[in-house]
């Protein structure tokens, strides 16, 4: 199912006239597109997408750290990042170590550290 539908997209893609092209800050208001797209990238995994709360919980705590790249209005990529205190951390860590048990209590932002749960 999912080679049908990103081989549907690219073909829209090849045949749409780009008119505009914008990178953004992630908005809350993305997250349904965000959703759809975590969903055909990654069809293979459980899970395979973060939940409203998480999204909006990096938007929270570090807004100018989660991206968006929208073609004509549509959402065409993303980046999300995240600040953390590597001190606390060895060069040996885990994605679930280093946001806190994927809770982002880890998650620094210049140097207020930040405690927060979803």
């Amino acid at each position: 199912m999912s080679d049908y539908i990103i081989e549907n997209f690219v073909e829209k893609m090849e045949t749409q006239k780009i008119e505009n092209i914008e990178l953004k800050f992630l908005s809350i208001d993305d997250y349904e597109e965000l959703k759809e797209a975590m969903l055909i990238s990654y069809d293979t995994m459980p899970d395979a997408y973060w939940q409203k709360a998480q999204i909006k919980t990096l938007i929270d705590k570090f807004p100018d750290g989660q991206i968006v790249i929208k073609v004509n209005g549509e959402l065409a990529g993303c980046a999300f990042s995240i600040i953390v205190n590597y001190e606390t951390f060895s060069n040996h860590h885990t994605y679930k170590e280093i946001t806190g048990n994927y809770t982002f209590y880890s998650v620094m932002r210049g140097w207020i550290f930040y405690l927060f749960h979803f």
